[in-house]
């Protein structure tokens, strides 16, 4: 199925694509991307380097008539999400993505595709590999790990770049302009407990929250969508409240920056309860399929018998565990008073594991306001801390703030609007880019992010549009060609 990507037009960028996506490259597991952008840049006889960190720099010199230009960088991630379909038999660790095409999309077969932030890469080789595209002298800086933790870009130290000008391709609406975005921060709660052997009388039960659409956690975060771990603490503490429910085991969620879409639960009940119970949970399935049948029309809650674990959490911590996954925020805090439909800060309940006496509840907050991210931050602290965690804040990265004067942003808002006769949408973002990070040792450079239309990004129903890769790359071209003079 690769080959026909190979012919979609333009032709260079999906074979780049291509080439990439046979390439394992999941966050902090980066070695081979890494050395192969290295060959990449030194068979091409162009200057390479891999700084300390693992980020690479390739350098190329302007074409002809372009030497008077600005320098720019031009910017992506190497490291990709790695999420698949529960049913889907795929090691991301040895396998190249496997892709399809449907109608004006281009996706994998049950795993995320890698369009984020592979797109934006394979443009960049695309133009370093070139001898026929007008462009300034280009420095391509290809960072790593900014899927989970941005460190590439934290990394990268003052002093490497010469560009005045800096493209992200890492925006995924064809239609905008990237100005600003949130920062985030890890938080996450630990404790341990003590285990109870199970009680006498007791059968075993499984709950498989599944089927839910996932997604990243911060572009589609204000979208409803269910989140696996709070729809599973749902039944449990009704199980609990109602039944007297014990759990043995969690299992909810992966990444931090995706929505959580399955989640499965261990757990023993009375046998006296059993008919009572099984039909509460069905009635209670019920009522969350009904709430969320727009945005979520696959959800499944599964109930199965098995066999009976050994044995199950302490009482008390377990009566602490769901009334704080209860209480905890989760999804948009606050909207932008300055920009509107914009998220300004929003939490992530990414990933909840129960299991042999220990604890581990982790999410993500962002926010395009440092004060707000560390309220929210204090305020999930506080929870988790109620209930007696540990809580670390870590991870943390400022946001990248509007420069509404931005000359780049001018030339490139006109170029859009002479191309496609309308004006593109210039907005903040509530993703996190790098280029908040990047700027705080290049805080003068002209930073702008823009790129392709990718949907469904963090979840196995990523998808990039075939149509709008065309559009996008005539726009690249044309922005190269009009880089301003020094």
């Amino acid at each position: 199925m690769n080959s026909e990507i190979r012919q979609l037009q333009p032709e260079q960028l999906w074979n780049k694509f291509a080439d990439l996506n046979a390439v394992p490259r999941p966050s902090k597991k980066e070695e081979r991307i890494i050395a192969f952008m290295k060959y990449f840049g030194k068979k091409l006889g162009l200057e390479t380097i891999e700084d300390e960190v693992g980020n690479v720099i390739i350098k190329k010199s302007a074409t002809l008539g372009m030497e008077d230009r600005k320098t720019i960088v031009m910017q992506s991630h190497l490291d990709m999400v790695h999420q698949k379909n529960a049913d889907t038999n795929f090691n991301f660790d040895t396998q190249g993505i496997e892709m399809y095409i449907d109608g004006d999309w281009v996706r994998a077969k049950g795993t995320t595709l890698g369009a984020d932030n592979g797109l934006g890469v394979a443009t960049i080789m695309t133009i370093l590999e070139s001898n026929d595209i007008q462009h300034p002298a280009i420095e391509a800086l290809f960072t790593i790990d900014e899927e989970t933790g941005m460190t590439g870009a934290m990394g990268l130290k003052g002093g490497l770049l010469q560009g005045e000008i800096l493209l992200n391709l890492d925006t995924e609406e064809d239609d905008e302009i990237g100005v600003g975005c949130a920062g985030g921060i890890d938080v996450t709660a630990i404790r341990t407990y003590f285990e109870d052997i199970v009680p006498k009388d007791c059968i075993g039960y499984k709950i498989e929250v599944k089927g839910l659409s996932g997604g990243h956690s911060g572009m589609d975060i204000h979208k409803g969508l269910g989140n696996a771990n709070k729809i599973m603490n749902r039944l449990l503490f009704d199980g609990f409240e109602n039944f007297g429910l014990r759990i043995s085991e969690i299992n909810g969620g992966s990444l931090r920056n995706a929505i959580p879409r399955e989640s499965v639960a261990v757990l023993v009940i009375d046998k006296i309860h059993e008919a009572a119970f099984k039909f509460e949970m069905q009635e209670l399935a019920k009522d969350i399929k009904t709430e969320l049948k727009t945005m979520e029309p696959n959800l499944e809650v599964v109930l199965s018998k098995v066999e009976a674990p050994a044995k199950v959490m302490d009482l008390g911590v377990q009566e602490g565990l769901i009334k704080v996954l209860y209480a905890a925020c989760n999804g948009v805090y606050r909207m932008s008073a300055d920009i509107p439909e914009l998220v300004e800060t929003s939490n992530n309940i990414a990933r909840v594991i129960v299991k042999d006496g220990n604890i581990k509840i982790a999410c993500l907050a962002r926010s395009s306001v440092e004060s707000s991210k560390m309220d929210l931050a204090n305020m999930l602290r506080a929870t988790f801390e109620l209930m007696g965690c540990d809580v670390e804040l870590s991870g943390s990265y400022p946001g990248w703030t509007p420069n509404m004067d931005s000359t780049i942003l001018k030339v490139i808002s006109k170029l859009y609007e002479d191309i496609n006769g309308e004006k593109a949408h210039v907005a903040a973002c509530h993703a996190g880019l790098e280029c908040g990070i990047l700027g705080t040792n290049y805080p003068e450079m002209d930073m702008i992010s823009f790129g392709p239309t990718i949907l469904g990004a963090h979840s196995p129903d990523e998808r990039a549009s075939i149509s709008s890769v065309q559009k996008y790359w005539k726009f690249v071209l044309e922005i190269l060609k009009h880089i301003p003079k020094r």
